[in-house]
C-alpha cells in the first residue's frame, strides 16, 4: 500500500515544476523553509493550505485535518482517496500550497 501511494505522490509532484520530493522515510515537499505536503507512514497525503482555504476544502470534500505519527499537522488537510482520480485538482492544490508557503517569512 505505502509503495503504491509513494508512486502516486511522486507522480503528482513530478507534474509540478517548482518543487520536488524530499526525504527517504518521511516523504515531503518544502520551500522557503516550510514543508507543505507530506506522505505519512500509512500512505495518506496531506497538503498545507491557508486556514480559510483549508477549512473550505475540508467542508467541500468531506475530509478533516491531516495527521502524521499521531499528531495533527497545523494547516494541513487530509486528501481523501476518492480525490485521487482528480489529479488536476490535486496538482492545483499542491501548487497553491507552494505559493502559500512562499508568502510566509523565510525560515
Amino acid at each position: 500500500m505505502w509503495k503504491e501511494q509513494l508512486k502516486f505522490y511522486d507522480g503528482l509532484i513530478d507534474q509540478c515544476p517548482n518543487f520536488e520530493c524530499k526525504g527517504k522515510k518521511m516523504i515531503y515537499t518544502s520551500a522557503n523553509g516550510y514543508m507543505f505536503s507530506l506522505l505519512n507512514k500509512v500512505g495518506e497525503i496531506g497538503i498545507r493550505l491557508p486556514k480559510t482555504i483549508g477549512q473550505q476544502f475540508m467542508k467541500d470534500y468531506n475530509t478533516g485535518p491531516y495527521k502524521s505519527y499521531g499528531a495533527v499537522m497545523k494547516d494541513y488537510v487530509l486528501i481523501p482517496s476518492n480525490l485521487y482520480t482528480n489529479t488536476k485538482l490535486l496538482i492545483d492544490c499542491l501548487n497553491e500550497s507552494y505559493t502559500y508557503v512562499m508568502t510566509l517569512p523565510t525560515k
